[in-house]
This record gives structure tokens, C-alpha cells and sequence, in this order.
């Protein structure tokens, strides 16, 4: 994410309509390039700040609390966005391994777990994500609604499955039909790589380290 202590935009790893017919090109392109990279020139300027401040004896404290703010708020944005294009992948995958397993255990049944996980997503009060994460401390996975992009995300709490629903992320393609845009977004969840998460933090957990 750093380079030369400057937050950059990562590459997407397949081609902007990669993603279509469930997601446009356009849209990739647009919410990629647009919108994330706002997220990060937002970052580096807020980092800017606090440098400055830092610097300054004198600094005024509130004006510190501001800036904290929109640093925490951008960052969020872009820490987001940057497991979300890795959360997505060419159409055709299904869950599997022992993410699969843990889904059944734990909700009945992927179906289940993608209409709990849906049904939030479409929840969400104005903007923010739904998000599966892992409890570290109870090894249980939870769905979660974050508000905008950095509430309430406890620290032991790791994510695995992250969906924007912002309305940039899909009003271009499905106005404002947020359940039809979350209902064909299921088509490219990119299974491999959440799974890959899931595991490497059951590794983690089995080593003692956590």
C-alpha cells in the first residue's frame, strides 16, 4: 500500500469488464479509478496533515481531531477497496473447502449464510459494506454492516468476504435496486481467495500465535 510513504492504487487483477454482465465495465472502471483513488489521494493528504501537525508545537488539538477523522475515514475507504476488487473474480465459482464447511457448521447451509449475509447488505442505513468476518477471540465468523467504511470494526475481528454497497458501486447499473445488484453480485464472489483467507487464519489460530 506504501511506496515512498504514499498510499497508491493497486492494480486490478483482471480487466475491467471481467466482471460483466453482473458488474459493467464501466462501472469497474469508474468505482476503480475514480472513486478508490479518491479514497487514497484523500489518505495521503490527511497524512500530509498529521505531519505537519506533528511538526508544530503549537498545533491546535481539535484541528488534530479533524484530521484524524478524515485520515481514519479515507484510509478505511482504501484498505476496503483493496480486498473488494480481490473479493471478485470471473463468474462460475461456488464456496468451497473448509470456508464451505464453516458456512455449514455455523449458518445451515451456504444459502442460508448468502441470504443472512444479502439481507444485511441490503440493510444498511445510506452507505457502507457488509462484511463476513472472523471473531479471533471466539473462532466464529459474524456478518457485519460497517457504516460508511471504518465503524465499528472491532481489532480481533479479521474480514474475509467484503461488499461495497455504496451507491457509486452499483447505481449506474442498477439505480436504485440495491437487492438486485447484491443478488447478482453472488455470481463473482471469488471463492478461491476468501477460502485462501479463511485457511491462512485457521493455520494462524492452530500455531498458537493468535
Amino acid at each position: 500500500m506504501l511506496n515512498s510513504s504514499k498510499y497508491v492504487l493497486p492494480e486490478l487483477p483482471y480487466d475491467y469488464s471481467t466482471l460483466e454482465p453482473y458488474i459493467s465495465g464501466f462501472v469497474t472502471e469508474l468505482h476503480h479509478d475514480k472513486h478508490h483513488n479518491a479514497y487514497i489521494n484523500g489518505a495521503n493528504l490527511a497524512a500530509e496533515k498529521l505531519e505537519e501537525f506533528h511538526s508544530n508545537e503549537d498545533g491546535n488539538l481539535n484541528h488534530l481531531n479533524l484530521i484524524t477523522k478524515d485520515f481514519t475515514f479515507n484510509f478505511a475507504g482504501h484498505v476496503n477497496h483493496s480486498q473488494f476488487w480481490l473479493n471478485m473474480a470471473p463468474a462460475g465459482q461456488v464456496a468451497h473447502g473448509q470456508l464451505k464447511d464453516a458456512l455449514i457448521e455455523q449458518y445451515g447451509s451456504v444459502d442460508n449464510f448468502q441470504r443472512e449475509f444479502s439481507s444485511l447488505a441490503a440493510g444498511v442505513q445510506g452507505s457502507g459494506w457488509a462484511v463476513l468476518v472472523r471473531d479471533e477471540l471466539t473462532h466464529k465468523l459474524r456478518i457485519l454492516q460497517l457504516l460508511d467504511h471504518q465503524s465499528n470494526l472491532a481489532l480481533n475481528l479479521q474480514p474475509l468476504l467484503l461488499l461495497d454497497v455504496w451507491e457509486h458501486a452499483y447505481y449506474l447499473d442498477y439505480k436504485n435496486q440495491r437487492p438486485d445488484y447484491i443478488e447478482s453480485w453472488w455470481n463473482v464472489v471469488n471463492w478461491e481467495y476468501v477460502n485462501t483467507r479463511f485457511e491462512e487464519l485457521l493455520a494462524h489460530s492452530t500455531s498458537g500465535k493468535n
